[in-house]
């Protein structure tokens, strides 16, 4: 299997799933190796091989990873890649051994981008090509991966992701009064951040505070939309959020929101609910698998958005659902595995 960051150097939905299924298949009889970049490799696991990438850009780093996760490719009867960046090494491993390729499918480049690169839209039509068996983390992105590139895919979804808590009071710590709102991702165009700061404009309850968490691109250019609307005041920039932290901000707010124009998944919407946080959310994967009433579900604009964060404060009680664990998607994964070998 190929990965990029590993728990807890991780950089979205796509190591959180790589981890939490690499650590479940080794307790299975799947002789399973995982190969990372060799800065993100826990040092000390078996199994786990860092192979150094040195400067560059992603493709530059993913192609010195190529030569070895086609050497080790001959050992096993399937190379496991995910999204565009496992091109180039599962490609090498397909013309020097005879190993089946699977490739699961976590986002599009059009669900991460407004714009989306030529060289990562011309990489994923490859990959469909190419692969021989596909993946998809949820309905919405198969169907997107059938319309865009004619990809046939089976449906596993990610599990949820429970974050660790110490009862630290982020609310308090940060002398918020009155309801807390939270938003935790990367700061891009995808993620729909403006849309939501126009809804605190909106909201009827000026006590309301909302803190976004991480970092991107965008962050300088929303904190100069943020004082445009007159919100900087309900407005807190926490900027990177470590992982031992996440779980006490998803406790401490009242609600999470994920304005995302597009979410294949959405891990951070499952962590949410399993600290009992009420979450508002525009279309995500992950609420085929919910119940209906269980997110309070919006549109991708300020005024719905503004519209559901009122109705999630309203609510009493936490979220009520049936949590799907990671056992679950190992077991679905080796039981495909077994299957295709």
């Amino acid at each position: 299997m190929l990965g990029w960051g590993f728990p807890p150097n991780v950089a979205g939905g796509l190591d959180t799933h790589v981890g939490a299924l690499f650590n479940g298949l080794e307790e299975t009889d799947i002789e399973i190796e995982l190969l990372l970049p060799a800065e993100y490799a826990p040092e000390g696991r078996e199994n786990i091989v860092g192979v150094p990438t040195g400067d560059g850009d992603i493709v530059t780093r993913i192609g010195r990873i190529s030569k070895r996760f086609a050497e080790r490719a001959s050992e096993f009867d399937i190379v496991h890649t995910h999204d565009w960046f496992g091109y180039g090494p599962a490609s090498r491993a397909k013309q020097q051994t005879d190993v089946t390729w699977v490739t699961t499918f976590h986002s599009l480049s059009s669900d991460r981008n407004i714009d989306p690169p030529q060289r990562e839209l011309e990489t994923e039509r490859r990959v469909t090509d190419r692969s021989d068996h596909l993946l998809s983390v949820s309905h919405l992105l198969a169907r997107n991966l059938k319309e865009e590139y004619g990809g046939e895919s089976t449906v596993i979804h990610n599990g949820f992701s429970t974050p660790d808590t110490t009862g630290r009071d982020y609310k308090q710590e940060l002398g918020i009064d009155g309801p807390m709102l939270l938003y935790v991702g990367r700061h891009t165009d995808q993620k729909g951040i403006a849309h939501l700061l126009y809804a605190i404009k909106k909201l009827r309850d000026p006590e309301v505070t909302l803190v976004i968490g991480g970092k991107g691109h965008l962050t300088d250019q929303l904190e100069r939309f943020a004082e445009l609307l007159g919100v900087e005041d309900q407005v807190i920039f926490a900027g990177y959020v470590p992982e031992e932290a996440l779980g006490d901000y998803y406790a401490s707010a009242d609600v999470f929101v994920s304005p995302s124009l597009a979410e294949p998944f959405g891990i951070t919407i499952t962590e949410a609910l399993e600290v009992g946080t009420q979450v508002v959310a525009t279309e995500c994967g992950v609420a085929e698998i919910l119940p209906d009433d269980c997110l309070v579900e919006v549109e991708p604009d300020s005024d719905s958005i503004a519209d559901g964060i009122e109705e999630a404060l309203s609510r009493d009680g936490p979220p009520q659902y049936e949590r799907r664990g990671w056992d679950e998607v190992v077991e679905e994964t080796a039981e495909y595995y077994r299957e295709i070998a």
